[in-house]
């Protein structure tokens, strides 16, 4: 498959096109799949991203590259290489990489999932020959709950706090699983709170039309009034010693696939965990591998090895892309 793709020091290669896709140094061309800081670096002379997904990724990589958009499903002819984005699921904009050429086709997928999500386009299989899958949960102890449960679960915990008089934090990332638990979020139970981390972004999906609550940026003061009424969502890096000193009485839930991991439930720093992830789970992998009839799997970012020895195994040639 080196027609399609070569792996190089920074990063995927696709020659004939001459473009990396979400370098990890600064290169001529790039297609960045989506706008998290490790798929959308600063310092490229151009890059190509899809449609809905390029103010976010302009907000990550500054003015200075030059910025084309794509829009899902559009075909583009790059060198001897025909290139179209489709949605991932993620995030807002979220893509996939369809790669064609001499009639062999190439998909990577970024980071992806295929549960249901009101704020971003839903995944999107699309067929090829060869299937480059993001693993970060690729073992099967990770298998999501129904997000209408996990929603439910939420505000029961919320409820609980607030009979306490107790406010409630909920930690997730600023872009992506922010807005995903906002519009998990019922205003009617409470004021809801957002770090002003997240505020910038959350403007790109309003004016994409998707509906999310109304929100008061985070303000100590204000917050700690709300004697136990009060949602504040902020990310896992915001929240540490001298920001988490100014909330006064608190409980403190985290929304993250990684709190199915026994020994992160052990360990834990927070009151209540909730299984909400933005990547594909274990039976979600296995059906993508299924829907679009693949012949060869590389596997980055996440468990690889365990993946790669998995399809392996069933007859799909596989590479280890973390240990290649």
């Amino acid at each position: 498959m080196s027609d399609l793709l070569e792996v190089r020091p920074k990063g995927l290669y696709c020659p004939a096109a001459d473009l990396y896709i979400d370098p990890t140094r600064k290169v001529e061309r790039a297609i960045i799949t989506h706008g998290h800081a490790d798929h959308a670096r600063r310092g490229h002379t151009s890059a190509l991203t899809s449609a809905s997904g390029a103010p976010i990724v302009r907000e990550r990589i500054g003015s200075k590259t030059k910025l084309q958009t794509l829009p899902f499903g559009e075909e583009l002819q790059i060198g001897d290489a025909r290139i179209s984005l489709h949605p991932a699921g993620h995030l807002l904009g979220s893509a996939q990489v369809r790669i064609e050429v001499k009639d062999k086709v190439a998909v990577v997928t970024g980071d992806y999932k295929r549960g249901a999500d009101p704020t971003c386009e839903p995944f999107e299989p699309v067929p090829c020959h060869l299937l480059v899958t993001e693993t970060t949960f690729g073992l099967p102890i990770y298998r999501w709950p129904d997000p209408k449960d996990i929603a439910t679960d939420i505000h029961r915990w919320w409820a609980d706090n607030q009979a306490d008089g107790i406010n409630s934090v909920l930690l997730g990332y600023s872009l992506g699983k922010a807005q995903r638990l906002l519009a998990m979020l019922n205003p009617e139970q409470g004021p809801i709170y957002v770090h002003g981390a997240i505020v910038p972004f959350l403007s790109f999906y309003r004016n994409a039309g998707i509906t999310l609550p109304y929100t008061h940026t985070f303000k100590p003061e204000p917050f700690r009034a709300e004697a136990g009424k009060a949602m504040l969502v902020v990310s896992p890096a915001a929240f540490r010693g001298p920001f988490r000193q100014k909330l006064g009485p608190i409980r403190v839930g985290f929304a993250s696939g990684w709190t199915l991991l026994p020994k992160r439930r052990r360990n834990h720093s927070y009151d209540a965990g909730f299984a909400v992830s933005d990547h594909v789970d274990w039976p979600e992998l296995l059906q993508t591998v299924n829907d679009i009839g693949c012949e060869e799997i590389w596997a980055m970012h996440g468990y690889t090895a365990e993946v790669s020895r998995y399809f392996a195994e069933k007859g799909y040639r596989t590479r280890d892309l973390n240990h290649s």
